[in-house]
């Protein structure tokens, strides 16, 4: 089972100028949630806006502290959609991604409600998501609001919303719309995580991304 603590610490870039993230938890509570994004230690407005690449979905972004600047897919093939669930929020979500003492962000959050989707890095730049730097470069990280032993929070909305945005990111990278290249967290090698979990559906996922 996924520990209840949401969301872990990506690999970070193997660089001297980079400091390597560890393996350890990064929330200690829900505390988070409660801080309203004025404390946060980044505001929205502070990151770089490159425009939004999936038009249905909101700006929310990550601290310039929780990514790497990139310009995919020219300098890395975008090769991969990484499915993940936060164990966490939304909202608590959210602001992890806008913490720079966090050191994790993901390119898109769906929320379990009404599948509305929040762009949280660009697609040109490396999301922390993986934990696996050469994953890192070579794909899209997706975070489904939710826990992986509350199968009510799979919603038909984020199901749909999800599939959607998996779909348009498949045609526009030449992304092969099979369980090859779309994976859950838990097969990214070196990983220790079990997220989506086994109440995800992968068959009614898949079949909603080849239809959209």
């Amino acid at each position: 089972m996924e520990p209840a603590t949401p969301l872990e610490r990506a690999t970070a870039p193997p660089t001297t100028t980079t400091p390597h993230p560890g393996r350890r938890r990064l929330l200690k509570g829900a505390a988070l949630a409660a801080v309203p994004y004025a404390l946060l230690p980044e505001t929205r407005a502070d990151a770089r806006i490159q425009g939004i690449d999936y038009p249905q979905a909101t700006w929310e972004p990550a601290t310039r502290h929780n990514l790497t600047r990139a310009n995919r897919p020219t300098g890395h093939p975008i090769d991969f959609v990484v499915v993940h669930v936060t164990q966490a929020s939304y909202a608590t979500t959210l602001g992890v991604f806008q913490n720079p003492r966090k050191q994790v962000s993901a390119h898109y959050v769906v929320r379990s409600a009404d599948g509305h989707v929040a762009q949280c890095v660009p697609e040109t730049d490396i999301a922390w998501h993986a934990g696996n730097w050469d994953y890192n470069t070579r794909s899209i990280g997706i975070e489904h609001e939710g826990w992986i032993d509350r199968p009510a929070c799979f919603t038909d909305a984020l199901y749909e919303r999800s599939a959607r945005l998996t779909a348009v990111i498949c045609a526009k990278y030449g992304i092969p719309r099979d369980r090859s290249h779309i994976i859950a967290h838990h097969e990214v090698p070196g990983s220790d995580h079990t997220d989506p979990g086994r109440h995800w559906d992968w068959d009614r996922y898949m079949r909603l991304v080849r239809r959209a």
